[in-house]
């Protein structure tokens, strides 16, 4: 299964490598294009100084560890397509470039069901498509958290609560099944 991750999911951090986490897993492929990496950058501007390059260092990691997941433009997609933001069609077309199925998005209102259908499109959020392949791939979804929240617990110097973790990153129906299937109390002897 193909999916194309919109900037909104590639930014911000955790959300990013929980996905990628559950790519790299063999559960999807997924799907970027330059402009969009790009709006990731620029949006990491709102960080302060330093935040569009650690960005950019940021991308140029995600390409180097992802070869084959930056789809080039095809000419001629954008000018035949309508969506109720022009500024979010360059995402469609790349979704169409790279024979996505999934468009992995934030931004619902921006991208209508009924369009994208037309295009063979189907859009989902970053917390029910990750929700939905936890039913299917537990163990995987779960080797692929663990290892974020290893990582942010280790940058951060501080222990996070899985749960409040997944719900800052905006993941909080993937948290709370976690949590749910998380063994409570101590360990058996």
């Amino acid at each position: 299964m193909k999916v194309l991750l919109d900037a909104n999911v590639l930014y911000p951090t955790v959300m990013r490598e929980v996905v990628l986490g559950v790519a790299a897993q063999g559960l999807f492929q997924p799907l970027w294009s330059a402009r969009i990496l790009e709006e990731w950058a620029l949006a990491a501007r709102k960080l302060g100084p330093g935040g569009e390059a650690q960005a950019r260092g940021e991308i140029a990691l995600v390409r180097a560890d992802w070869p084959e997941a930056e789809v080039p433009p095809a000419p001629g997609i954008e000018t035949r397509l309508w969506l109720p933001d022009p500024h979010d069609i360059h995402v469609l077309a790349a979704a169409i470039a790279g024979s996505a199925d999934i468009l992995l998005t934030m931004n619902a209102s921006d991208f209508p069901g009924h369009i994208l259908a037309e295009e063979g499109l189907s859009r989902r959020d970053p917390d029910g498509f990750l929700r939905q392949l936890y039913d299917t791939h537990p163990e995987a979804v779960a080797a692929a958290v663990a290892r974020v929240h290893a990582r942010a617990e280790a940058l951060s110097g501080e222990r996070w609560d899985l749960r409040r973790l997944m719900k800052k990153a905006r993941l909080p129906r993937l948290g709370k099944a976690l949590e749910r299937a998380r063994p409570s109390g101590p360990a058996p002897d």
